[in-house]
C-alpha cells in the first residue's frame, strides 16, 4: 500500500477518448486525482462517476487533473462513459490486478449478475480515490472494501481549498515503529 510522502506506484492505462495514461507523464499544477471504480457492472460507480464529471472543471480550477479507472477491457468502459456521459473526465481500462494491488485496492471476485442485471468481471479492484502531487509521491488515498461510503468529490474540493491555501503537508506518512 502506497504511504502518503511517498512515490505512487507506477500507473499506466489505455483511456475510451483521451490517449494512453501514464501518471509518471502527468503535468498538473498541483494533483492527479486518480479514482479508481468497480467498473460498468457497479451502478454506485455510475452514480459516484457522474458526480466527478460534473465537478471536473471545479478541480481544473484547482489545478486538479482527474481520471477514472477500472480493470474493464476497452468495449465496458466505452459503455460507463456513454453511460455517464463522460467529456472532461478521462476514462481509464484495463488495470491489471497486480498494480491495483500495488496501489492497496482490494480485489473481488464475482458473484454473477448484478443488481442491474450486468456480470461483474472474474475478479476485479474496489474502489479507490487518490490524490498524487506533481513530484509523484501520495498526497490523499482512501480505499474501500465495498462498493459503497465513498469520499464525496464536493468535500474532497473543499478539503482542496483549505490545504492549499495552508500549504497542508500530507498526513499519515509515518511508517517507523509504533
Amino acid at each position: 500500500m502506497p504511504h502518503p510522502r511517498q512515490p505512487a506506484p507506477a500507473l499506466r492505462v489505455d483511456t475510451v477518448a483521451h490517449g494512453p495514461f501514464d501518471l509518471a507523464a502527468q503535468k498538473p499544477e498541483r494533483f492527479t486525482l486518480i479514482c479508481y471504480y468497480r467498473g460498468l457492472h457497479c451502478p454506485i460507480c455510475a452514480t459516484y462517476l457522474r458526480e466527478l464529471e460534473r465537478l471536473v472543471p471545479d478541480f481544473a480550477q484547482r489545478g486538479v487533473e482527474t481520471i477514472a479507472i477500472s480493470s474493464d477491457e476497452a468495449d465496458r468502459a466505452r459503455q460507463m462513459a456513454e453511460k455517464i456521459n463522460a467529456s472532461g473526465l478521462r476514462i481509464g481500462y484495463g488495470l491489471d490486478l497486480a498494480s491495483a494491488r500495488a496501489w492497496g485496492l482490494y480485489i473481488s471476485a464475482t458473484r454473477g449478475k448484478t443488481s442491474i442485471g450486468i456480470e461483474e468481471p472474474a475478479l476485479f479492484s474496489e474502489p479507490g480515490v487518490f490524490l498524487v502531487r506533481t513530484d509523484g509521491t501520495i498526497y490523499y488515498s482512501s480505499v474501500q472494501s465495498m462498493p459503497f461510503a465513498r469520499p464525496a468529490f464536493s468535500e474532497l474540493l473543499q478539503a482542496l481549498d483549505f490545504a492549499i491555501k495552508n500549504d497542508y503537508p500530507a498526513r499519515g506518512e509515518y511508517t517507523g515503529p509504533v
